[in-house]
């Protein structure tokens, strides 16, 4: 007859091997400040797609904040806002301002600001799709790292600071007179023609201009104008992370 402890032993197995097997967990999101201050990253869906953790929030310096993805289809932006501050129980930042709030709840960000845009969990292959974007100018430097995916899932962004190079013209200010931000050619001039709107709205009227060249020049892995390179934005099959990194 066999012993209590090998019967113990044969009942737990038994129990181990029925169990259902552990699923992968979810997509997440990380947002990695290396930046030597902190920022406030600001989230903001597309139409008709839910608000992730509120829609922003502090990010101390050499912090990082993780959280689950939604589990369907979902797009949206992310940016850094920065120069922000409480006074008078006003929270007002210098750059990717979205109307005084710390959290968003959806709204926008001011420009100039770095954008990375995000299209999760579409196609035959589970596709998330990620680019960095200028042509709303620059504020910090991004980068976006996918991990564990399959396909095309290269690092992309701009890891240089343009705030030092940054052309006379476009050269954003904040209240204080340091450079906070460097504007796009469409959010320093606002013209049709580089704004990419009305009879230049379209893949054959909308062209690259020197503004706009100043950007690709430094950071070729970024969208710099509205139809720039449709195959900036990548196509990564089931990463199980995407990484956005503010400095580098």
């Amino acid at each position: 007859m066999a012993s209590p402890s090998i019967i113990f032993s044969l009942s737990l197995l038994l129990v181990l091997c029925t169990l259902p097997k552990a699923t992968h967990a979810g997509l997440i999101l990380t947002l990695v400040n290396n930046c030597p201050y902190t920022i406030w990253p600001a989230i903001q869906p597309n139409a008709g797609h839910p608000v992730l953790e509120r829609g922003g929030f502090a990010l101390h310096t050499l912090t990082h904040r993780s959280f689950p993805a939604p589990t369907t289809h979902w797009s949206g932006r992310v940016w850094a806002r920065t120069g922000c501050t409480y006074a008078k129980g006003h929270f007002s930042c210098a750059t990717g301002d979205c109307g005084g709030r710390l959290e968003c709840e959806g709204l926008g960000g001011a420009a100039p600001a770095t954008l990375a845009q995000f299209t999760l969990h579409h196609g035959h292959a589970d596709f998330s799709s990620y680019g960095v974007s200028l042509v709303d100018g620059f504020n910090i430097p991004m980068t976006v790292t996918p991990h564990e995916g399959k396909g095309q899932c290269p690092v992309v962004g701009c890891r240089v600071d343009l705030l030092a190079t940054c052309p006379h013209g476009l050269k954003y200010y904040a209240p204080d007179g340091h450079v906070m931000g460097c504007k796009s050619g469409c959010t320093a001039f606002g013209t049709d023609e580089l704004c990419c709107r009305n009879h230049f709205n379209s893949p054959q009227t909308c062209h690259a201009s020197s503004y706009s060249a100043f950007f690709k020049h430094a950071c070729p892995a970024t969208v710099t104008y509205a139809h720039d390179n449709p195959s900036l934005m990548h196509e990564c099959s089931s990463p199980r992370e995407l990484k956005v990194i503010f400095c580098h």
